[in-house]
């Protein structure tokens, strides 16, 4: 079995390439142009096989630009031609368009001829059902629709070169809109839904999440995970006897607009939207037939010349294209039945958009949210500068790094794993950017040491230190009576490993414009929650030495940063199992955080609840305490501080007498104190 394969770089392409990997046997050859070769060499270590060959053309050039040795070398040997490669942006120009869906369509019929590929497979889109109203069925192709972009225009164009000229069998597939990896959120481009993320970031930052909001009704759409359209296209693929035939791969269940925006809401910690597409009674707009219904008639406005020109002066500047706004629903409900069979028992099936919607957002939040890049001040802050990270294989680093290449900086990621520190690397130079790796244990002094030299000989200069990586222990007095080693390893990392790194990097921190450090600190610093003594200690004294250590060094240019952080959602209050109830805030909200450090500069980065906390134990002690008291009996020790001898009776709820209060109480308080580590 031999494969061909255009656009196997592109974002379906990469995964249904890894599927033939992991499903099917026999070469895999791909498309890639000459200047592409570095990216195709990237792909190709994550694919990990030497299956993979990459054949050099263009969707330009006559028979896709491949010369004709390779042809004649390899004519009658390929069973499966993978037309992937094509403008998926609506926002791309009609010459654009026509250039690479109609031209690149084929000349890549032309390749399938010469090499007698044994199926031609033209990847499509629902697009080409235009403004088509009602059901739109796999084997309809023309029913008199209209095509309000030149992409919608190609995408049905395009079949039609396919059916009416190839000289080999074919079949072809209708992906409705595809999004990221619904177990990774893995995306590589803004496009479609994405374009309203950052208005749900704005709204998240701005508004509280208990805000009600009015909706409006604006349709439905179809969105699949790519995981699902990769898995999908090599079943359909390797299925006998489905030659000219077309596959529609959709959700079979249209998603209500509103739900989906809701649902990404809802993950990003957002305020949601209240209208009929979110309490499952029809609106009266949908009662109307179609063509009438608000939804349409909007999107048959918004795509007048008129409109767009209008849109695209207005909210085209804030990053929005005008074409996608009239394009947030479709007119037409796609019929899979065909495709359902073809896949019944394979155990491939489209998950709710609802499952996988946090995924998609924290993807998008950590790689592809653009902000802190587009934002001057961080670009002139960072640009070409050498920040140093520590625990920067996960969390708060972790993003803190993406964040700091993102603005033109170039992050040292210090971990003790050089595993997760290279995916990392590899994932800021895919991006354009340009990271080092020092894997090092911070809990051993000389260790530390043997790094302070290494970043100082091999590094031009060093301009910032983010001391992030931590260890961080829930566990009351009553039962630390035999665990000394608690605060003595807290202490290790958090305190001694922190100031070792800064007095190691000191001498080439004074030099230049002068060097940054920034303090991972904790809010319980500031509001002393039971049973964190171990970790609020050593927090404490790390923002005691930086503080006394700046007034001895402000004049050398060394300034210093202690962010008061809350609680975020990292690894390591995952064996917390409490806190999954807890409202917390994301690693990249946290990033924002020490970028705004980094940039900013200021002596502290402080929460108002953290602040409310460190005037309420100045002004009012007693009263404080008493709280805290409450919080105590309110909430139980883990049951991996109580040991094995606690079982699992009442879990992390536990009861009362001693055990902890009800869990209505415990979320209360979480609540109230949002951000606190309890």
């Amino acid at each position: 079995m031999s494969y061909f394969v255009t656009g196997a770089t592109g974002f379906i392409g990469r995964f249904l390439v890894a599927e033939l990997l992991r499903r099917r046997e026999g070469d895999v050859h791909v498309l890639v142009r000459r200047t592409s070769l570095p990216r195709f060499e990237r792909y190709a270590a994550e694919w990990g096989s030497d299956r993979v060959h990459p054949v050099v053309g263009s969707l330009d050039e006559e028979g896709l630009g491949v010369e004709a040795d390779w042809v004649a070398q390899h004519a009658g040997t390929v069973d499966h031609f993978l037309h992937l490669a094509a403008s998926y942006d609506m926002a791309a120009s009609a010459a654009t368009n026509d250039r690479l869906n109609l031209g690149g369509t084929r000349h890549a019929l032309e390749l399938a001829a010469a090499l007698d590929a044994g199926c031609f497979h033209q990847v499509s889109s629902v697009a080409a059902a235009g403004d088509h109203h009602g059901p739109f069925r796999e084997t309809d192709v023309d029913v008199g629709q209209r095509f309000s972009s030149p992409y919608h225009r190609t995408k049905f164009e395009s079949e039609r070169i396919v059916r009416e000229t190839a000289s080999v069998p074919w079949r072809i597939y209708r992906p409705s809109v595809v999004v990221g990896h619904s177990r990774t959120g893995e995306m590589d481009k803004v496009d479609g839904p994405y374009y309203f993320l950052p208005m749900i970031r704005r709204l998240r930052d701005t508004l509280p999440g208990w805000t009600p909001l009015l909706g409006v009704d604006l349709g439905d759409t179809n969105v699949v995970p790519v995981d699902f359209v990769a898995a999908a296209l090599d079943h359909l693929a390797h299925l006998p006897g489905r030659d000219g035939e077309t596959f529609h791969l959709v959700d079979p269940e249209p998603q209500p607009v509103l739900e989906m925006v809701n649902a990404l809401c809802a993950a990003a910690g957002a305020p949601r939207f209240a209208g009929s597409a979110t309490t499952g009674r029809p609106s009266l707009g949908r009662l109307l037939p179609r063509g009438l219904r608000p939804a349409d008639v909007a999107a048959t406005v918004l795509g007048t010349p008129v409109a767009q020109a209008v849109l695209e002066r207005t909210v085209g500047r804030l990053g929005l294209p005008a074409s996608v706004l009239a394009h947030t629903s479709f007119p037409s409900v796609f019929d899979a039945t065909r495709t359902t069979r073809a896949l019944a028992g394979s155990g491939i099936t489209v998950p709710r958009f609802e499952s996988y919607a946090a995924t998609l957002w924290t993807y998008w939040e950590e790689h592809l949210d653009d902000h802190v890049g587009r934002s001057r001040s961080a670009r002139a802050a960072l640009g070409g500068r050498h920040v140093v990270i520590t625990g920067a294989s996960s969390g708060i680093g972790r993003v803190t790094a993406l964040k700091v290449a993102q603005a033109g900086g170039v992050p040292v990621l210090v971990a003790r794993g050089r595993e997760k520190l290279d995916a990392l690397r590899r994932d800021i130079e895919r991006a354009g950017g340009t990271a080092h790796v020092y894997p090092c244990d911070l809990s051993d002094l000389t260790a530390i040491d043997d790094l302070c030299g290494a970043l100082i000989r091999d590094l031009p200069g060093v301009d910032a230190v983010v001391n992030n990586a931590g260890r961080s222990i829930r566990r009351s007095l009553r039962l630390s009576q035999d665990r000394f080693h608690d605060f003595e390893r807290t202490m290790q990392l958090n305190y001694f490993g922190a100031i070792r790194l800064v007095i190691g990097l000191v001498p080439v921190l004074r030099q230049g414009d002068g060097g940054h450090v920034v303090n991972i600190s904790s809010i319980g610093v500031q509001t002393h929650p039971p049973r964190f003594s171990a970790y609020v200690a050593s927090k404490a004294a790390l923002d005691a030495w930086s503080t006394v250590v700046a007034s001895e060094l402000v004049g050398e240019g060394v300034t210093f940063t202690n962010v008061h952080m809350p609680l975020v959602r990292t690894p390591m209050i995952a064996p917390t199992k409490l806190y999954d109830r807890f409202p917390t805030i994301s690693p990249a909200q946290a990033a924002d955080l020490v970028v705004t450090a980094l940039v900013e500069r200021p002596h502290e980065v402080n929460t108002p609840l953290g602040n409310a906390g460190a005037v309420a134990h100045t002004l009012a002690p007693k009263l404080a305490f008493r709280v805290l008291n409450m919080a105590y009996h309110v909430f139980p020790d883990s049951a991996a501080a109580r040991g094995p001898a606690a079982g699992t009776a009442g879990g992390e709820g536990g009861g009362k007498g001693g055990e902890g209060g009800s869990q209505s109480e415990q979320l209360m308080l979480a609540r109230v104190f949002r951000g606190v580590h309890w």
